[in-house]
């Protein structure tokens, strides 16, 4: 059975009195495991479809169901909570606290979790342990290169082992050889049983997933 199922997803925004059709009717199975590439052309709904997959865009018509669940029939308090357990977020932007250490910053989406401060410190330690960062716990971002913060930004996605890691443009702000890295670090999760969805418009970065999925004008035009 699959970890994901989106079964003709359509979204709609207004924009100036105008229609703009985001997503025209997509479908696609994910299985447990796999590392999934999204690719397509500015405005082709990639990001779009992401923000639906993460919980964070209702849509307009359609079904979503992730790890069993109609993501779309929770009420906002129980998608909420699905998002903080099941769900890691690795964004372009990194979108780090910039007075909080490496470490502070991991810690983060445990502070809605029951676990006292000595475990979370060590979930935090190990989570950048794994993205290769253990020597700079007590760093602010400020103190960091752009891809050590992305590697932040990532141990933070995964600090508390979500079943799906959705990250959207994560070379976006990287040189080629830090984005190389990068994606051997995705490649390095996913072969320890990560599900990845990345959405990339870097066609070399699609050759470190088992599969890409190409959108064209808000639906699928390979898979």
């Amino acid at each position: 059975m699959a970890l994901i199922t989106i079964k003709n997803v359509k979204k709609q925004y207004t924009s100036d009195g105008d229609v703009v059709e985001a997503l025209r009717g997509v479908d696609i199975s994910i299985e447990a495991g796999e590392f999934i590439t999204i690719m397509g052309q500015s405005g082709s709904g990639k990001s779009t479809l992401l923000s639906v997959l993460g919980g964070m865009n209702h849509p307009t018509s359609g079904e979503v169901e992730m790890a069993g669940v109609k993501l779309y029939h929770l009420p906002g308090e129980k998608l909420a909570d699905f998002r903080a357990q099941k769900l890691g977020f690795v964004f372009q932007s990194f979108n780090l606290i910039s007075y909080l250490t490496a470490i502070e910053n991991v810690m983060l989406p445990l502070a809605i979790v029951s676990m006292n401060t000595p475990d979370k410190k060590a979930a935090a330690r190990q989570a950048l342990e794994r993205v290769g960062l253990g020597g700079k716990l007590d760093r602010l971002p400020n103190q960091l290169s752009g891809g050590e913060q992305e590697r932040v930004a990532i141990a933070r996605a995964i600090v508390n082992n979500p079943e799906i890691l959705l990250a959207d443009e994560p070379t976006g702000n990287l040189d080629s050889k830090t984005s190389e890295d990068v994606m051997a670090l995705f490649r390095e999760l996913n072969d320890g049983g990560q599900t990845i969805v990345m959405v990339t418009h870097n066609r070399e970065n699609g050759v470190y997933s088992d599969r890409t999925i190409t959108l064209k004008d808000g639906v699928v035009v390979a898979h």
